[in-house]
């Protein structure tokens, strides 16, 4: 994978940069020199057809190997000084092959420009008569999604506000509760305690009382007793 998308960049480089580069400067600096003028037309027109059997037989070239390397190799035979290729490729077989068919492919590019300047007119006679209205449409289109995007993050902005302050609310009342509880039974301990209290001295009462009746009682049964004695 990488030596492929190295080779394609060594093709953009070598086979469409570096000539269109010394192509313009042939126009700039040496405009007299009709015969190296020759050589780059006749080097872009191969170029140009190349282009058009790769786009029109895309589906086949992963059935070549190596083609990206052998186009790379090829472009570079065209242009390089020593070997001037695009010379004897043009005079051998392009030239030949299109001075045959020139008349039917002069033919068939000018109907096929008379087609395209009336479809293009057509077009642009649509687009003026056509073109605000659709202008407008997107533009409403365009107000109304962002009118209904702010809408939709307002309610959920809002929702989630209502779920904040429900959410206090729930805490806010469990702490109330639970405080309450906790109050509640402080009280109730509180009366338990103040119970407790209260019958402690109640049970010390009875039992002094009961002493007091059980000496009493022993102090009756002794004077009774002495009495029988004298």
């Amino acid at each position: 994978m990488l030596i492929e998308n190295l080779t394609r960049l060594l093709v953009i480089l070598f086979g469409y940069a570096y000539p269109a580069f010394d192509c313009f400067n042939m126009l700039e600096q040496h405009p007299g020199h009709t015969r190296q003028l020759q050589f780059w037309c006749k080097y872009w027109i191969i170029v140009a057809i190349l282009t058009v059997i790769e786009m029109l037989g895309d589906f086949l070239l992963p059935m070549f190997p190596m083609y990206n390397q052998t186009k790379l190799a090829f472009l570079v035979y065209l242009w390089h000084p020593k070997t001037e290729g695009a010379d004897a490729v043009y005079d051998t077989f392009m030239r030949p092959l299109l001075m045959q068919y020139e008349p039917d492919i002069e033919e068939r590019f000018r109907n096929l420009r008379l087609k395209f300047g009336r479809l293009l007119i057509y077009y642009l006679k649509n687009f003026t008569e056509k073109g605000p209205i659709l202008f407008m449409e997107v533009l409403r289109y365009v107000v109304s999604k962002a009118s209904s995007s702010t809408e939709a993050n307002k309610s959920v902005s809002s929702k989630s506000r209502w779920s904040f302050t429900n959410k206090t609310e729930e805490t806010s009342t469990k702490k109330k509760r639970e405080e309450n509880i906790s109050i509640m039974k402080k009280k109730e301990e509180n009366i338990s305690m103040k119970k407790k209290e209260e019958t402690i001295p109640k049970s010390q009462e009875k039992q002094g009382l009961e002493r007091l009746e059980e000496i009493a009682e022993i102090l009756l049964a002794t004077s009774n007793e002495k009495q029988r004695r004298t």
